[in-house]
């Protein structure tokens, strides 16, 4: 719309302001979000991510086991080991794989092969992303601008500085502390994650054509037996995309299955909305707590809205919410039946007549057997008219029925127009009442005739103070 009023003829008729004012998106706006995963696909992916990302580890701690028995103890590795750790020793000191006698896929796979026991590979890299998605909560954009510059606090956090916009004059920065967790659980904590990963590509680092980034990785650049190219460097540094397919890695290498048993591909934006929501669900849905990198609108509607495990979460925390509202209520009201006077039900008509023509008084929804004397106090009356259901001195009969009926229509109406809290906290207590003490003592048949009667408006602003009125 705003680009409409920016057209002629209504350029330079309609104010700048005002047309700024419909570029902005409110809470209400409905947003784009993407479903997460379900609790079992979750799991399913991140424990896949951490079982490459440990296959890693022990791969390269193997070689680095290796050349050092190499430097330190020569003498009792076998000529095979020798060989072996000579031959990744030179590698690693150059950066550079050999190329295989073969041509085209079979020498790409040979040089792949050379390379693998010492650096970090391109095929290395998704699960690595997963796995830092998963545990930090960032998207995937930070994740790939991680720097290698950190400070360790401790040892038992690190500080980080991420980049969270890579364009831009401002290039937005946010310092961060990730945990790095206990012994045999850093896989599981950001800071023990980012620490692994940062120490698996070091050796990678230091011949690396970009050092300052934490991304390390042997991109099998040599074609020729004379090239002379550093093979290792950031594969983000041109663009972010760099090629890395984690679909495939999903797909292909591990042939992950959904919970309809059909192929489960795996997306960062889905990634991390699963996230998101196990967070926000872990902090209550305290919303402005569980917003990290963004706010809590953003949060809400890019991320929670359109989940389906944050959907039922959250109507699991309402209903039982609302359960836990109407218990209270229907005990506070039982409490109050408790003492020595209670209220007065009939499906005589002519009670509530005879009482008033003995000095009592009609009300909207009930009869009082004597205002100028309140059970409780012994003086006359002050209370509100929701409050006679829990008053000895209240008289209900057949006569009453029609407008209960509606006075519960009414509380319904105005019960969407407040909070649960507040309307349990004004109505509940004689919701409750009429709910579980009043209409339960009416046959059936009686409830039904009295829905056909026609009543007057139930007046219930009548019997609230103007500042109470939703």
């Amino acid at each position: 719309m705003w680009r409409l009023l920016r057209l002629e003829p209504a350029a330079g008729v309609i104010d700048a302001a005002a047309i700024g004012a419909l570029r902005l998106r409110g809470a209400g706006t409905p947003g784009g979000g993407t479903a997460g995963y379900s609790d079992r696909e979750l799991a399913l992916i991140v424990d896949t991510a951490r079982r490459d990302v440990m296959q890693l580890r022990d791969r390269l701690q193997a070689t680095e086991t290796l050349l050092g028995r190499l430097s330190l103890e020569p003498a009792r590795l076998t000529d095979m080991e020798r060989a072996e750790a000579l031959r990744l020793a030179e590698i690693a000191a150059e950066g550079v794989a050999a190329p295989g006698s073969g041509q085209g896929f079979n020498a790409h796979r040979s040089r792949r092969e050379l390379a693998e026991p010492l650096f970090v590979t391109r095929r290395d890299v998704p699960a690595m992303l997963v796995l830092l998605v998963a545990v930090t909560g960032r998207n995937i954009e930070t994740v790939k601008e991680l720097p290698a510059q950190h400070r360790l606090l401790d040892g038992r956090a690190v500080e980080v500085q991420l980049t969270k916009r890579r364009r831009g004059a401002g290039r937005w920065v946010q310092t961060v502390t990730w945990e790095i967790g206990p012994p045999g659980r850093e896989l599981h904590h950001p800071g023990g994650v980012y620490l692994l990963l940062h120490r698996l590509m070091a050796c990678g680092r230091e011949l690396s054509t970009g050092p300052s980034s934490f991304w390390a990785v042997w991109r099998n650049l040599r074609r020729q037996a004379s090239a002379t190219v550093n093979e290792i460097g950031n594969p983000f540094a041109a663009a972010l995309t760099a090629g890395i397919e984690v679909r495939q890695w999903g797909l292909d290498q591990h042939r992950l299955r959904g919970d309809d048993g059909q192929p489960l591909p795996v997306a960062f934006k889905r990634l991390r909305t699963s996230v998101e929501v196990r967070r926000t669900r872990a902090l209550g849905g305290h919303l402005p707590s569980a917003a990290r990198s963004n706010t809590a609108v953003v949060l809400f509607r890019n991320y929670l809205q359109a989940d389906p495990v944050a959907r039922e979460w959250a109507q699991e925390v309402t209903s039982d919410a609302i359960t836990a509202a109407e218990q209270a209520a229907l005990d506070a009201h039982r409490s109050a039946l408790a003492g020595p006077v209670r209220p007065t039900v009939s499906g005589q008509p002519s009670m509530s007549h005879d009482a008033a023509h003995q000095g009592g008084q009609e009300g909207p929804w009930s009869a009082c057997r004597d205002v100028s004397s309140h059970p409780a106090t012994g003086r006359a009356c002050r209370s509100s008219f929701l409050d006679c259901f829990h008053c000895g001195n209240c008289l209900i009969d057949s006569s009453h029925l029609p407008r209960l009926l509606a006075l519960l229509i009414a509380l319904e109406e105005r019960r969407q127009q407040m909070t649960e809290e507040q309307w349990w906290a004004r109505y509940g207590p004689a919701w409750a009442a009429i709910r579980s003490d009043v209409l339960p003592r009416f046959t059936p048949a009686e409830v039904a005739r009295a829905r056909l009667a026609q009543v007057p408006d139930a007046l219930l602003d009548l019997v609230d103070e103007p500042w109470e009125h939703p």
